[in-house]
């Protein structure tokens, strides 16, 4: 078994939440934590036809502008290039309809932010 720290259990929990959230509303799971040495991305999903990249965020508190505030820009530019190196090792030069989504967790709830950048 592969010990996580407890920021890692956090974080796992909060994506966990997060899945059963959005494939409550009808996406589907394709893959979890794909990363390189470009970035991590979260979730990736399906919402019909479209490839959804879904970033994951949770605060206890909503002090500092709460968890969505907190996927700034240079966070927005890792995702987006390792999306492109997932699309580009999955699909070649033909990308499906793509989207990049936010769920931001501040204590009990989620803002489900479709189409966040």
């Amino acid at each position: 078994m592969i010990r996580r720290s407890p920021t890692q259990a956090t974080g796992d929990a909060a994506e966990d939440r997060a899945l059963a959230f959005l494939a409550g509303r009808g996406l589907r799971l394709v893959e979890r934590n794909v990363s390189s040495r470009l970035g991590e991305i979260d979730l990736v999903m399906r919402d019909g036809d479209t490839v959804v990249f879904v970033e994951v965020r949770s605060r206890a508190h909503s002090g500092y502008g709460g968890a969505a505030a907190s996927v700034g820009p240079a966070k927005q530019r890792r995702l987006r290039r390792e999306a492109q190196r997932y699309l580009n090792a999955r699909f070649g030069d033909r990308w499906p309809a793509c989207r990049f989504d936010v769920c931001a967790i501040d204590g009990a709830g989620i803002d489900w932010i479709r189409d966040a950048f």
